[in-house]
């Protein structure tokens, strides 16, 4: 019997196109890989991508509920977070930390109230 495999992408409520293409992509370096609407001035529905991550966007009432947390596994957070630091966005300055899991985390919010939390385990310590 062949197991399923399975992948997620997180859905996160927006309300603003403006501010959320000048966070997610002006700001994290996320590109557009498509945009869907059912007419013109209908909400807008959109998949976003970076490093192999997807994310789904929507202005859509219902599709999920603004205050939402997604947590990233990475590598690299050191050189991602100075190539974010470096653009001087004017509404957040995010730090790395130290987790009490063994990894370093940086937590950024955006417009809408949700956070992603970019996580990168740190090597076990040798005995």
């Amino acid at each position: 019997m062949t197991q399923p495999t399975f992948s997620a992408i997180p859905i996160l409520r927006i309300f603003d196109v403006a501010k959320a293409r000048e966070f997610y992509l002006d700001f994290l370096g996320f590109r557009v890989d498509w945009e869907h609407r059912f007419e013109p001035k209908l909400p807008l529905y959109m998949q976003l991508s970076r490093g192999g991550m997807l994310l789904h966007l929507s202005e859509h009432h219902g599709d999920a509920c603004p205050g939402s947390t997604v947590l990233v596994t990475t590598t690299g957070l050191d050189d991602f977070h100075r190539e974010i630091t470096a653009k001087g966005y004017n509404y957040m300055r995010p730090g790395v930390e130290i987790a009490p899991w063994n990894a370093k985390l940086m937590e950024v919010h955006d417009p809408f109230g949700n956070r992603l939390r970019f996580n990168e385990p740190l090597a076990e310590a040798t005995k």
